[in-house]
């Protein structure tokens, strides 16, 4: 498996994110999701991408508990070196 770098990561939130329809010119790490306007169905998307591209799971519970898109990269590159 190859190496998941936090700016990959990143990169792939802050686009994923833009995708979902949060502004550009928003869109930061220290962003939060409410900031955003990001809601529960928007992550829930985001975590699908994930999944998809990095093999990594995130349940409900840790969803619920982000807020900010570096609190996402944090969990995410954590999940992704277990």
């Amino acid at each position: 498996m190859s190496t998941v770098t936090r700016e990959d990561v990143e990169a792939l939130v802050l686009s994923s994110l833009e995708e979902l329809g949060a502004e550009a010119d928003a869109l930061s790490p220290t962003a939060t999701f409410e900031d955003l306007d990001v809601d529960s169905l928007d992550l829930a998307e985001l975590s699908q991408i994930v999944e998809e591209k990095y093999a990594v799971k995130l349940q409900g519970e840790d969803v619920a508990k982000l807020r900010t898109v570096e609190d996402a990269v944090n969990l995410i590159v954590e999940r992704a070196a277990q």
